[in-house]
Parts: C-alpha cells; structure tokens; sequence
C-alpha cells in the first residue's frame, strides 16, 4: 500500500530560500515572451514588461541566473541555435560510447555515476520500496527531488501552485512504493544538483534509475549528451541499435524520472525543434538557455 504525506504548501517561508523562486518566475515569463516574438527581436524594455520588471531588473536578473543578458539569452532560443546545437551530435555521442562510458564513472558534466533498478522492482511498482521526498528552490521553479538509499531517483519540476500535481505524477509512476517526506534529508541531493562548485568527479552523484530495460537503455544514451549539445530521438534509436523505433524513443524520453540531471531538456526534433517537454516547453528553454549560458555558447 502507497503512504504519501500530503502537507501544505512547505515554500513561503520567508528568506533567501526563495530567491530562485521568485527569480525562475520572472524568467518564466520573460522566456514566455521571448519564445513567441524572437523573430520580431524585441526590445529588453518590451521584455521586461512583459516579465512585470523593469529593464535594469532584468538585465541582472539574467545575468545573475544564467551568465547571460537577455538579448543573448534571445539568441539561445532561436532555431538555429537548435540547430546548431545539434550539429557534430552523433560523433559527440559517438565519442562517448567509444570511450566506454556504460556504467559508473564520469558521464557528463554533472559528473554522474547510475545504477538500474532491478526490473522486478520496476515491474511490481517500487513494492517494498521507500522512497524519501522534498521541495525545493531550482533555477527552473520548484524541484522535487526523490530518492532511495542509494541515490537520487526523481527529479520533477513545478510551477507556483502545481507542486502537489506534479508530486503525485510522480508518485503514480512506482505506484506501490512507500513515500515520506524528508524535506531536510534530500536537501543535500538539490544542492549537489544545482550548485554547480559541487559538479566534481572524485564526489559524483548517484543516480538510481527505475524503469523498463528500453528506458533505461534510453536514459543511459542521454546521459552521455554533453552540457551544450543535443541530440534526436532518431540519433539515440540509432545508438541503442534500434535505428526504427524514434517514437518508442521519444515516449521513454518523456517519461524521464530523472529531470535535468538525465538531459530528456537536450533531446529534439530531428529538424531542430525543442518539441514537447513533459515539465512544460518554456522550462525546456529555460534550461537550454541556462547551459548557453555555462559554456559560453552566447
């Protein structure tokens, strides 16, 4: 029998806890603008009111957020940077099948290491599982982190107000596990994932990824994408030698426990387009936009 410990709201408590909050939420809607009138290229003041700040307020807010300034962040969103990005993905990914990069060790810039659940557990729906949860601030609105004794297991995300929808689809997804909330105890795991001076290879994070061997296959081909790059779901149905099944792949993209830190965000359509995204399309791009940012693609 699932147990889940439904409590009010636990993020309006005052204080610099949210911070990233209120931020994520300006940039939201700023990123909400940009996405439908980039190709009229507006002005930040035209921006900012849209994100109901002034254009001084949003030139920092970007810069303080991302490393970039609107304007540049404008350009990440464009087409051709979606393009661009997926240029030279194959022999990037590639590149890192080569190297033998099929299990614990360095996987990409978050410096992962994973494990696969064993398919009985997946299959009985975590029964005899208890998996520990909490709200937290993120770059990109509330996160909900998830995890067993042996690592982060679910990583959502959530607008103002949606944190327990978002919670409970999480929960639909090992229907027969146990859940408590351990708001303090999964602290540590949000910090390790978006505080990037904690992204270090002799202290790597462990993930623990639970679901049918095809997506855990597939999970395991996005974790070899790198920071700045993307790929297609005909690329990663090519690299687990099953070039006919784009459409399987991109089901078990969305289907990703994992957010973030197993990158379904760099995975597109085969043309460029960012395409659907299960924790909305504007977080996508504000995650895209975000990792422009980190290494200097603006």
């Amino acid at each position: 029998m699932m147990t889940l410990a439904i409590h009010d709201q636990r993020l309006t408590k005052p204080g610099p806890q949210n911070a990233a909050l209120r931020d994520y939420d300006s940039v939201r809607r700023a990123i909400a603008f940009i996405s439908d009138h980039w190709r009229a290229q507006p002005t930040i003041e035209a921006m900012a009111d849209a994100a109901a700040v002034t254009p001084d307020e949003l030139h920092h807010l970007f810069r303080r957020w991302a490393g970039l300034t609107p304007k540049a962040f404008m350009q990440a969103l464009t087409l051709d940077h979606a393009k661009g990005l997926l240029r030279d993905s194959a022999s990037v990914l590639d590149a890192a099948l080569d190297s033998g990069l099929s299990g614990p060790g360095r996987l990409h810039d978050l410096f992962v290491t994973h494990e696969a659940m064993s398919p009985g557990e997946w299959k009985h729906g975590g029964a005899g599982m208890t998996l520990r949860y909490g709200f937290h601030p993120s770059p990109f609105g509330t996160a909900i982190v998830i995890a067993t004794d042996r690592g982060l297991a679910g990583l959502a995300f959530a607008d103002p107000g949606d944190e327990q929808t978002a919670f409970a689809d999480m929960t639909r997804r090992w229907a027969n596990a146990t859940f408590v909330e351990d708001t303090d105890g999964t602290a540590a795991l949000a910090q390790r994932v978006f505080d990037k001076q904690l992204w270090r290879p002799d202290q790597p994070l462990r993930v623990v990824l639970i679901g049918t061997d095809f997506e855990v296959r597939v999970w395991e081909t996005l974790l070899k994408v790198p920071m700045g790059r993307a790929v297609s779901y005909s690329d990663i149905a090519t690299k687990i030698s099953n070039p006919k099944a784009s459409r399987a792949v991109g089901a078990a993209v969305g289907r990703n426990p994992v957010s973030f830190v197993v990158p379904c965000h760099r995975a597109l359509g085969k043309s460029g387009a960012l395409t659907g995204y299960h924790w909305g399309i504007t977080r996508k791009q504000a995650m895209l936009g975000w990792e422009a940012g980190q290494v200097g693609l603006h």
